[in-house]
């Protein structure tokens, strides 16, 4: 099963939507890394359900950590993360496995399985596997922090709205604005329109698309390894695993294929006695080539598609008819992906650099 990212830092999820926990099993952590719980609270508490407009599935998700820390300290053994589920409502989900969702992935996991799956919520296919990755990178980002590396993501867009990016926004950690803390965004005036988008699909029983963008800066030059484990192919092998997402962009993304050689190549020079990237048309440079990192700043935008449950009726399959009928998805679900997606990027990015990382230190 492929539940598990990562080479040196390793991690392995577990756990259903409605079962009885989800988790991670984090290995590859040195011996004596402080271990931070403050930081796996407040990570936590930026993902979790129950914020205004979005699920109201109202998890504690207080996450305790099972083993491989003693006196507050990792001992090098695995570290067990794990958060008990006390508000999974089974009852949303009685028309499974007979009335198949659209959009979910009931069908495919009923045919792989024979009919032996967990489908409610999702099963392990759920988003709320996603506790287990930002509970792991909550400790793993001090390793980044010891290099001056910094990961940070906001919620860029909803629907056909653009946030200004996070390249010209200063990192603000005191975020006040309700809507702006709520969203995870990081823009204050995008942050009320994006919130407006949001409930206007809610209240009309539909979903809305949406992106993150993610910034990784302070990057040496030269970490990613050959090919399929280069920084891009591995960031982009973990941000396509995130459930709803459908397209990641990198530097310059989807506009590249628009541009010119002359547009889109950045030139090497000396700055200050050190080799750097300049941009000739103004873009920002971009922070890989060849799989590996440039030292200019990493920019990652993952897009996400509208979510799948909605409570307009919609036609499909009927298993026992064979045929065609009404489905009226009841239960507690998002209406837009992005803002709770947020730091699942930052998590996920976060969990990958520090593995290429490690990885590096072998040459």
């Amino acid at each position: 099963m492929g539940m598990t990212l990562g080479n040196k830092i390793r991690i392995t999820l577990f756990g259903e939507s409605h079962g009885a926990c989800v988790g991670a099993l984090l290995q590859g952590i040195p011996p004596g890394t402080p271990i931070d719980y403050d930081t796996l609270i407040e990570e936590i508490e930026r993902r979790k359900p129950g914020r205004k407009g979005m699920s109201r599935r109202l998890e504690s998700d207080e996450c305790e950590i099972m083993s491989g820390v003693h006196d507050g300290v990792a001992t090098g053994w695995p570290i067990l993360l794990l958060a008990r589920n006390n508000d999974a409502r089974s009852k949303d989900y009685g028309f499974l496995p007979d009335h198949p969702r659209p959009g979910h992935a009931d069908m495919v996991e009923i045919e792989r399985s024979g009919g032996f799956t967990d489908l409610r919520g999702g099963g392990s296919q759920s988003a709320r596997l996603t506790l287990g990755l930002v509970a792991a990178a909550s400790q793993v980002r001090q390793l980044l922090s010891a290099e001056n590396i910094s990961v940070r993501a906001g919620l860029y867009a909803v629907g056909e709205r653009v946030a200004n990016s996070l390249v010209n926004l200063e990192p603000d950690s005191d975020i006040e604005n309700s809507e702006m803390q709520r969203l995870n965004c990081c823009d204050p005036e995008m942050s009320k329109i994006f919130s407006i988008d949001v409930e206007a699909s809610r209240k009309a029983g539909d979903s809305i698309g949406s992106a993150v963008e993610c910034l990784i800066e302070g990057l040496p030059m030269g970490i990613g390894e050959p090919w399929f484990d280069g920084i891009e192919p591995a960031l982009a092998r973990v941000m396509m695993a995130i459930p709803g997402a459908r397209a990641v962009e990198f530097s310059k993304g989807f506009r590249s294929s628009t541009m010119k050689g002359s547009e889109h190549n950045d030139a090497w020079a000396i700055h200050e006695g050190m080799i750097s990237q300049e941009s000739e048309s103004g873009n920002m440079p971009d922070g890989a080539l060849g799989g590996r990192s440039t030292g200019a700043p990493l920019r990652i935008v993952v897009h996400f598609k509208p979510p799948s449950s909605i409570s307009k009726t919609q036609s499909t399959l009927h298993l026992p008819s064979g045929e065609k009928a009404p489905l009226n998805i009841k239960g507690r679900h998002d209406p837009v992906i992005g803002p709770r997606a947020v730091p699942v990027v930052e998590a996920s990015a976060v969990l990958v650099i520090a593995d290429l990382l490690e990885m590096a230190k072998e040459h």
